[in-house]
């Protein structure tokens, strides 16, 4: 056995190096446009090399790398990062929930302080109840 393989499919590829968590995850990425290698679009059984720039929009935000080694096989998350170089730009911050704080021992919110705590949510009394939509 040769050890190092030539080329694989692209889906198997970014699947075995974890960057989505399924196959099929994959799979439907490429189909659906998500999946860019050099440039260009491509179906999932098309052949990767090392060297080729791969282009991955999934759970919104695009992952930018360059493959340094062929795998088929899904391997641990140490051994697969060692098979991309990794080009993406950060991951946007993440916002922060306003969480309505109460000071421990004051019971229960009153019904004013329920609803201005709604209005800071942006959640009407309906919503809340679950009775949004339904005919009545």
């Amino acid at each position: 056995m040769t050890g190092e393989q030539v080329s694989a499919r692209v889906d198997s590829w970014i699947w075995s190096v974890r960057l989505t968590k399924t196959r099929s995850i994959a799979s439907d990425a490429c189909r659906g446009g998500h999946v860019r290698v050099n440039g260009v679009r491509v179906k999932p059984a098309h052949a990767i090399r090392i060297g080729d720039e791969v282009r991955l929009r999934h759970e919104g935000r695009e992952r930018v790398v360059v493959v340094s080694r062929i795998i088929t096989k899904r391997v641990g998350a140490p051994v697969a990062a060692e098979c991309y170089i990794d080009k993406s730009p950060p991951p946007p911050p993440l916002e922060e929930v306003a969480v309505a704080v109460r000071d421990r021992g004051a019971g229960r919110p009153t019904k004013r302080e329920r609803r201005s705590i709604e209005k800071l949510f942006g959640r009407t009394t309906a919503e809340r109840r679950g009775r949004r939509g339904r005919p009545e």
